[in-house]
């Protein structure tokens, strides 16, 4: 049996734009996404803290120290900048590694810069 698990996150990022009329997806931050352990094209879920909306997209790679978090396409509508979100991504387990694994937590401040690594 396999469990899926919260493997990374990237807390209280801040959205910096928003490009409705783009394919579709969330672009990060490179910088964010390497601590993350996040992948470029990556499923990931995104919470937004302001409106409580949350959905699953994958990630585009954006300019590496740029603290770029810009929400593409249908996303655009479930957040605007300023907004607070949450990117989570999630892993298939096996019984010992979801009982042994520690997610890795990137903080970050208010210009998306990371401010500690859990």
């Amino acid at each position: 049996m396999t469990r899926e698990m919260f493997r990374s996150k990237i807390h209280r990022a801040t959205v910096t734009m928003s490009e409705l009329y783009y394919e579709g997806s969330i672009t990060i931050d490179k910088e964010l996404l390497d601590k993350a352990n996040i992948l470029p094209f990556e499923k990931v879920q995104v919470v937004n803290v302001n409106n409580g909306s949350r959905l699953e997209t994958y990630t585009i790679e954006g300019p590496s120290n740029s603290g770029m978090i810009c929400l593409n396409g249908p996303a655009a509508r479930l957040g605007a900048v300023g907004d607070e979100v949450i990117i989570i991504a999630y892993s298939q387990m096996n019984e010992e590694e979801a009982k042994n694994y520690k997610p890795r937590i990137v903080l970050v401040d208010k210009s998306n810069k990371i401010s500690k690594i859990l």
